[in-house]
């Protein structure tokens, strides 16, 4: 079947026998045009399935109604939570939300900024494919020189430039550390007498800013450790999602047994973390494990796993507010606001 063909304002404007001023007229100032006119006009434009172009109209006004938001973690969980948040304060304000999936590739990364540019969209909601200090992106220099407001959000670019919402990232890893301190491997435990002695991190990038920062709160609740008993940390790389979670932890069981506790520095990592125990027959109850971010639906199947809860609705509602402050006015300093998770036990 062949392809429908766009209706424009001329074929409106030769259904009623009027000119194209005289339609766009009647369809973009109604109070200019008599309103029997502007009936007829209108009921031509539903019969025939005309719909306006919003994003030529913006141009034309030099007013674009057009949020970006970029990401690479459309699969997770936390991410879908700052999605909605953002999708639902713009709606209130009147701006439509482009998402795009960059799927963890820099170039469709690139391709997506690029398109919101051509777009002239007012505002980008940026959160890239990578945290890592040597990461980037040409794209950088053309949103700089840009009118374009932009905020990062979780994660960010450095030395950007740009404001950002973040997470207290060192207190996450600080907080989940000092749990399994607490409840796992207290001097008096009997995990000392059962099993090894030692945390296994299931981290992202080596070298993210996210994964060393959640490191540095685990170091440093160790670091204030009072007990005697011997205790090794021990660090599998890989990045923010399930599968590559799941091989590390499967490959540390095989070479170096069961681990003390695990520690899925996000929700996904967790997750897959969690299946590599059960590849093994590692019962749930039988390992403690903690995680970023809260696991939905692990209830359902009776596993119950702390989390350092972050709320991703608030994050996304305050970027999409920063970006909001920065489209009305450009001349803002960058700022760089901090989200504290909570541990739910």
């Amino acid at each position: 079947m062949p392809k429908r063909r766009r209706v424009t304002i001329a074929d409106v404007a030769a259904r009623v026998g009027l000119t194209s001023i005289t339609v766009s007229r009647a369809l973009n100032r109604p109070e200019l045009v008599k309103p029997e006119t502007r009936s007829r006009i209108e009921a031509a434009a539903s019969e025939l399935g005309y719909v306006p172009n919003a994003f030529a109209r913006g141009l034309k006004h030099s007013e674009s109604r057009l949020i970006g938001f970029v990401t690479a973690s459309v699969d997770n969980p936390f991410y879908a939570e700052m999605i909605k948040a953002v999708s639902r304060h713009a709606k209130r304000h009147n701006y439509a939300i482009l998402l795009f999936d960059t799927d963890g590739e820099p170039w469709l990364e690139a391709k997506a900024i690029e398109t919101l540019l051509s777009y002239q969209a007012a505002g980008i909601i940026l959160s890239p494919v990578s945290d890592e200090p040597h990461y980037r992106p040409a794209y950088v220099e053309r949103l700089r020189n840009s009118d374009v407001a932009v905020v990062q959000l979780d994660r960010t670019l450095a030395d950007a430039g740009f404001s950002a919402v973040v997470l207290d990232n060192a207190w996450a890893g600080e907080c989940a550390a000092r749990h399994l301190l607490q409840r796992v491997f207290a001097e008096t435990d009997a995990v000392f007498e059962r099993r090894a002695t030692d945390l296994l991190v299931v981290a992202g990038p080596e070298r993210s800013r996210i994964t060393q920062e959640r490191l540095a709160g685990v170091r440093k609740a160790l670091a204030r450790r009072t007990s005697t008993t011997a205790l090794s940390l021990d660090i599998v790389w890989g990045d923010y999602t399930l599968a590559p979670a799941r091989e590390r932890v499967s490959e540390h069981i095989e070479s170096r047994g069961m681990p003390g506790a695990i520690f899925g520095l996000n929700q996904l990592i967790t997750l897959g973390a969690l299946q590599a125990m059960k590849a093994h027959g590692i019962a749930p109850d039988t390992l403690s494990v903690v995680s970023v971010d809260r696991l939905p639906y692990l209830d359902i199947f009776d596993i119950h796993v702390p989390c350092v809860v972050h709320d991703g609705f608030h994050a996304g509602q305050r970027a999409l507010e920063m970006l909001l402050e920065r489209i009305a006015e450009p001349e803002l300093a960058p700022q760089t606001e901090t989200v504290r998770g909570v541990l739910i036990e």
